[in-house]
Order: structure tokens, then sequence, then C-alpha cells
């Protein structure tokens, strides 16, 4: 099984940040949030901190896991594990190195666009109102440690 790392930024004007993935990339101009694979023994917050230097070009100073989904596309053999993050980032101006083009969008926005279907589920979760990343962020500090430091 493969992990992945997703990130879930929100600024303060409750919009949230999500990347185009480019035409020549496997499932071409899907959107999704920024990060990637975990290495071979790399801790899933380490792994979401390197993927955001090099997607973005910022860095990660918080994050809380806010959800886990396990999916297997057609095309590839493995199953992959998805871990949703919340997370906080140090800049506000991003370099989407690694993305077609990016966007800041409301919640209820984004079922407008076209998403890997891995993230079926969260955005779902995200659109209603049911997950608020920036508050679970605010919340006391063992949460992100609980959700983030656990044996894999």
């Amino acid at each position: 099984m493969i992990t992945i790392v997703a990130a879930v930024i929100e600024r303060s004007d409750r919009r949230l940040l999500i990347g185009q993935r480019r035409r020549n990339d496997t499932s071409p101009l899907k959107w999704e949030f920024p990060g990637g694979k975990v290495r071979e023994g790399e801790p899933p917050e380490a792994a979401l901190g390197r993927e955001l230097r090099e997607e973005l070009g910022v860095t990660l100073v918080k994050s809380a896991e806010i959800g886990r989904v396990r999916h297997r596309y057609a095309e590839t053999p493995d199953e992959l594990e998805i871990r949703f993050f919340a997370a906080a980032i140090a800049e506000t101006d991003l370099l989407p190195r690694t993305f077609e083009k990016i966007a800041w969008v409301l919640p209820k926005e984004l079922a407008d666009y076209d998403f890997l279907a891995a993230n079926r589920e969260l955005i779902a979760q995200l659109a209603t109102g049911r997950i608020k990343p920036a508050e679970i962020l605010e919340g006391p500090e063992e949460t992100g440690a609980r959700h983030g430091q656990g044996k894999d």
C-alpha cells in the first residue's frame, strides 16, 4: 500500500487551497489538495512538510490529521491510503511548481471542481461544514499530537 498525505489549507477568509494536476500527469487536469507520497521511513507530517515545500515553496507551521481514506484507482495496481491533514503554512505567497494552476475556493464551491475520486468524502464534509480545518488547528495542542503522532 502507498501512503499519500494531503494538506487542507484554509485562509482567514475560509477559502481552501486546491491545485489542478498538470495535463501530462496521471489523472490530467483533475483537482486535488496539495501533497504527495510518503517516502519509506518518513513520518507522515514530515512528508507533508516536504511536499508543501516542493509543490508550493511554503513552510508547514502546524497540522492535524482530519481523515483517512483507502482508494484504488483502476489504472494503478497499488491501493492508496490518503491521509488528510488540516494544515497551516507560514507564507501567503505561493509558488505553484507542480500544478497547472491553483485556486482558493470556498468550501461550498468545491463541488464545482473535477476532483480525484478519493477526495469525494472529504469534500462533502468540508462543503457541509462538518470539518472546519482552521478550527481544528486552533484546538488544544494535544489534538495535533494525538492525530499526527500515531504508530504506523
